[in-house]
């Protein structure tokens, strides 16, 4: 399948997407971005996560870009154009580029500049997903080096990269910060999770710290419905390894247990039920999003 890109206006050949050289986002990192999954040809939660891309946009002070109708229109022309029936969706805004022959090299913002907006998509296979989800993963803990304002999700993801490249060397799949007072933050990549003695669920409360996880919030939702009881406080890594159950949520990936910490086995080192039972929902969630959802809870693993 030939893969289609959107960049500034045009759809062009992946192979052939380009922006231009002094594009901020290349050089300052001054852009915002979303990674929406796409389930049965259709996007899932689409209106949720161009909320967080408007308030990532607007603390950046980033103006001037498409409104969500003309970004809903693109979307749904990169899924038709790359014939994506299980995926993700990237849409990236930026503040673009200066545009000027001669313009410096400035921090601060240029003026009367257009916003550099793409978009790509690649196929997803989600039975990779739902294996990681059965078996569990490992995580490795380490020192949260990122900025102060982690809640915009920005393109600045250096230290995110090197956290997960660290967990992955280590023989651990996602990397969980933790910050100066001893208590994790999120994934490199992720929300981080636990499941106490009782089986409250626990997850650390919004603030800068952190990203609001449009999984985050769909799992929260899920959890309370379902009569499970949530409750949104930091936790240390100790706490962590004590735990019943750990998980972590993105899109990406939806609830997935974490089976060791640093190396040592939470609970008995097996994925726990109450996880299990917020896989299964979630799937269900995604899978409502599709013409055919039955169909598509197979695919995403039943």
């Amino acid at each position: 399948m030939s893969r289609v890109a959107y960049v500034n206006g045009r759809y062009v050949p992946y192979a052939h997407a380009a922006i231009h050289v002094d594009d901020r986002a290349v050089q300052f990192a001054d852009a915002a971005y979303e990674v929406i999954a796409v389930i049965g040809g259709r996007i899932a939660d689409l209106e949720p996560h161009l909320d967080r891309l408007d308030r990532s946009l607007a603390e950046l002070r980033i103006e001037g870009q498409p409104g969500r109708a003309a970004l809903m229109v693109i979307a749904n022309q990169m899924l038709r154009r790359n014939r994506l029936q299980y995926g993700l969706l990237y849409v990236q805004v930026g503040r673009g580029a200066p545009g000027l022959r001669h313009s410096p090299r400035d921090s601060a913002f240029p003026l009367n500049v257009k916003p550099s907006v793409i978009m790509t998509c690649r196929p997803l296979d989600f039975s990779r997903v739902a294996a990681r989800a059965a078996s569990g993963v490992a995580v490795a803990t380490m020192p949260d080096q990122r900025w102060g304002r982690v809640d915009i999700k920005a393109v600045s993801l250096l230290p995110n990269a090197l956290a997960k490249q660290a967990a992955r060397e280590s023989g651990a799949f996602e990397a969980w910060m933790v910050g100066a007072d001893g208590k994790v933050t999120e994934g490199a990549s992720t929300n981080a999770w636990i499941v106490e003695a009782d089986g409250t669920i626990v997850t650390r409360p919004l603030s800068n710290n952190i990203l609001a996880g449009i999984t985050r919030q769909v799992v929260i939702v899920q959890a309370r419905d379902a009569g499970l009881k949530v409750d949104e406080r930091a936790f240390t890594v100790a706490e962590a390894q004590a735990a019943k159950e750990a998980f972590f949520t993105s899109t990406t990936g939806g609830p997935i247990p974490v089976v060791t910490i640093d190396g040592k086995p939470v609970a008995n080192g097996a994925p726990g039920e109450i996880t299990e039972k917020l896989v299964g929902l979630y799937r269900r969630h995604l899978a409502s999003f599709a013409a055919d959802p039955e169909a598509a809870f197979q695919t995403l693993g039943g």
